[in-house]
């Protein structure tokens, strides 16, 4: 049962080999044939792998021993990756693999995700390690990788480190059945693909735009837009046959513009203009900057109206001047734009927190946004006002109609 089932450990061999030996035998126990594949610079492994080290630098156009005299060990790790990333994906090109694990602290990381990275989403991804429980976000990119903290470092075999080798080869055996199991089974009846982006200050629309695309045959997936959730619907819109994109949530814009925490960086929202995708744009969330806890938001952002989200993120409500920054840097954009492209703006609120009554609201932030707005965009793009605010049924009805105009 299945001996037709692969799993690759990606690892540096000379300093993680006795945990990679391990690691290998419980996945055979599993029943998956194991293959190795070493990306140890310095020493040699202590058994003998399917990929060795030569071959890794090899396949980055190098050899092993130009590779160690390079005088920065971060440039002898890109090389490595470069490799491993090149024959990571010919073998799964071939059908020669159908899993990846990696183990190891911060430099075994940041090879192993990269080597992840480069991977389809849906394909097997385990990552053992030190790192799991500080900022996953530059490992884990916009990729399905699951990281597994090893708690104590991957050094030597202990009471600690078998067992969670021995959950991170479990998760990987699970995972690579279940996928050859039912992976048919979800790539079957495709249908027509909507993208939006979201965050929980525009829940209430997102949940009703959902239910209301569905309704009419269309899978819908959303993006949290908290920078690596705007990154990721970028390059699926890249990568993927796209009918419809809805960008409702444009907050990682504002916060690439003016320093907040989450920052998708400057071509944010460009993918859709850009293949000519159908697209909506609105201007929510974009009332407020995020950034951390409120001692540090008043003096990253001093003077302005603060709001505490909770005791590591505070929103910061952005001005007049910011907004219409953000209006033209929009209407830029959009004289790249390769297909239909409308806006909607929702004049009674851009958030939950630009909402009647809330510290935040400010109606002249909003006008300010659509005056500049129209005074910017080429000529053939439309400009739609709705007096609702977001979160309001209605609006979505609004939403609704000009998705069906363009479309």
């Amino acid at each position: 049962m299945g001996q037709d089932l692969r799993a690759l450990i990606v690892a540096t061999m000379d300093t993680k080999g006795r945990e990679a030996v391990f690691l290998k035998e419980i996945l055979e126990d599993q029943g998956l044939q194991v293959l190795i594949l070493d990306a140890g610079i310095r020493g040699q492994s202590p058994i003998p792998v399917d990929i060795t080290n030569l071959d890794v630098a090899r396949a980055a156009g190098s050899s092993l021993e130009q590779v160690r005299s390079l005088k920065q060990e971060g440039q002898a790790l890109e090389a490595m990756i470069s490799g491993a990333v090149k024959i990571v994906g010919q073998l799964i090109k071939e059908g020669k693999i159908d899993g990846i694990i990696g183990l190891g602290g911060s430099m075994g990381t940041t090879l192993g995700t990269a080597v992840m990275r480069a991977l389809p989403i849906g394909f097997p991804k385990v990552m053992i390690t030190t790192m799991a429980s500080r900022n996953t976000r530059p490992f884990v990119g916009t990729k399905d990788i699951l990281m597994l903290h090893s708690v104590c470092d991957l050094s030597g075999l202990n009471r600690i480190t078998r067992e969670v080798l021995h959950n991170g080869a479990l998760a990987l055996s699970g995972m690579v059945r279940g996928r050859r199991n039912d992976h048919d089974k979800v790539i079957e009846g495709e249908k027509p693909l909507v993208v939006v982006s979201t965050l929980g200050t525009t829940e209430a629309c997102i949940v009703l735009l959902r239910e209301r695309l569905e309704e009419t045959g269309r899978e819908v997936i959303t993006f949290h837009t908290v920078g690596s959730g705007g990154q990721a619907m970028d390059e699926i819109i890249e990568g993927e046959d796209v009918e419809l994109s809805l960008e409702i949530s444009l907050h990682e814009l504002m916060d690439h513009l003016f320093g907040g925490d989450y920052d998708a960086g400057p071509n944010r929202a460009t993918a859709a203009l850009k293949k000519g995708v159908p697209t909506v744009i609105v201007p929510g969330n974009t009332d407020f900057l995020v950034t951390g806890p409120l001692e540090e938001a008043k003096k990253k952002f001093p003077g302005r109206i603060y709001h505490v989200h909770n005791s590591a993120i505070t929103v910061v409500r952005t001005t007049s001047n910011e907004m219409v920054t953000l209006a033209q840097a929009l209407a830029r954009s959009c004289m790249e734009a390769k297909g239909p492209v409308a806006f909607l703006i929702p004049l009674g609120g851009f958030s939950a927190f630009d909402s009647p009554g809330s510290p935040l609201e400010d109606k002249g932030a909003r006008y300010a946004f659509r005056d500049a707005l129209n005074d910017g965009l080429p000529p053939g793009i439309s400009v739609f006002e709705s007096r609702h605010h977001i979160n309001d049924p209605q609006f979505v009805d609004e939403l609704l109609q000009v998705a069906k105009d363009i479309l």
